[in-house]
């Protein structure tokens, strides 16, 4: 057998096997705890796209000023998506704050 030849096809199937590969990417939702419903409803309609894509999602609240001193409606907020997407993701990271950020990473069932 020609090791040339050899070398080749397994090269080739080297490259099938990568094409059909799907490369995670963490998507990244920013919000702020005192958004509106509706703003509230199309962020979560970006969600669902990202989890039916297969992508996970990072969810992150940023506070401003005084907002620092109510850090439970952050945490609220965080929980209602939680709740509006256990359907179809699962809760890989729990809310945690990182300065003025409380963040969470949530991905697809």
């Amino acid at each position: 057998m020609d090791y040339g030849k050899f070398k080749y096809e397994q090269q080739k199937k080297a490259n099938e096997a990568r094409k059909k590969q799907k490369v995670i990417e963490i998507k990244e939702i920013k919000m702020r705890p005192t958004i509106d419903d509706h703003d509230y409803d199309v962020k979560m309609k970006a969600m669902k796209r990202f989890f039916d894509d297969g992508d996970k999602v990072k969810v992150t609240l940023r506070f401003r000023g005084r907002e620092m001193a109510h850090q439970h409606l952050g945490m609220d907020l965080l929980t209602r998506v939680q709740k509006d997407t256990e359907v179809f993701a699962k809760l890989e990271q729990y809310p945690k704050m990182e300065g003025r950020q409380m963040m969470m990473v949530l991905a697809p069932r």
